[in-house]
């Protein structure tokens, strides 16, 4: 079973917390709310989240303020935040958002496909990078163990590089598909790049993989998939 990605809504306002959930329920992730800039700190502590909504007024500490708060956490700097806000100050408020890094701004009301779609697309790369962690993990296991027991019940080391190959294979059809996906709809530059980011990794996954192979002269290092 898949485990489903969390995604992060902040707004001190219960009614557009609602709406949003309203929103996202049809991507079938786990939604969790924050109604402060301080309740959402709180949940990035004890977990990993696909994406983060944050409302920019708020009271006490507002949106830009909560975000450099999360950037300056090594643990969630890499969260993607996409800022919402009901009013729109011009370009100077615009270009403060994109500064307190968010991968994206946008004015309420909001139309509801567009944001699905945002999100959608996040949530899709999250999804992509726990498999390649699955990989590397599995890959790395094979590596210290060198074929001993504990490796995998029943699993010789051959069988083990073609069940990692294979898994491995299928992640790399996947984050191909969805490249190509960005390019024809002219995604956020955010979103490409994430995606650039996870095909190289997994490019590195590769060759490590085929290091392992029988005459390859011995194994490359796992490269780290964060």
């Amino acid at each position: 079973m898949v485990q489903k990605a969390k995604i992060l809504l902040v707004d001190d306002r219960p009614e557009n917390l609602l709406a949003l959930e309203a929103i996202l329920s049809a991507l079938d992730q786990t939604l969790v709310r924050a109604s402060s800039g301080e309740e959402a700190l709180k949940a990035l502590l004890t977990d990993d989240f696909a994406v983060i909504l944050l409302d920019v007024q708020m009271p006490g500490m507002d949106g830009f303020e909560t975000a450099a708060h999360i950037k300056r956490r090594e643990r969630t700097r890499d969260i993607p935040i996409i800022f919402l806000t009901a009013i729109n100050h011009g370009p100077h408020h615009t270009f403060r958002g994109y500064a307190a890094g968010a991968v994206d701004y946008i004015s309420k009301p909001f139309d509801p496909w567009v944001l699905r779609a945002k999100v959608s697309v996040f949530v899709e790369l999250y999804m992509k990078n726990c498999q390649l962690r699955e990989q590397a993990a599995l890959l790395r296991l094979q590596l210290e163990g060198g074929g001993r027991s504990g490796v995998g019940p029943g699993k010789e080391p051959a069988g083990l590089l073609a069940e990692l190959s294979a898994r491995l294979a299928a992640v790399e059809e996947q984050a191909e598909a969805l490249s190509k996906q960005l390019d024809d709809e002219s995604a956020d530059a955010a979103a490409v790049a994430t995606a650039a980011h996870l095909e190289r990794k997994l490019t590195g996954l590769r060759r490590a993989l085929d290091a392992l192979e029988p005459g390859t002269g011995g194994a490359a290092p796992v490269p780290s998939p964060n």
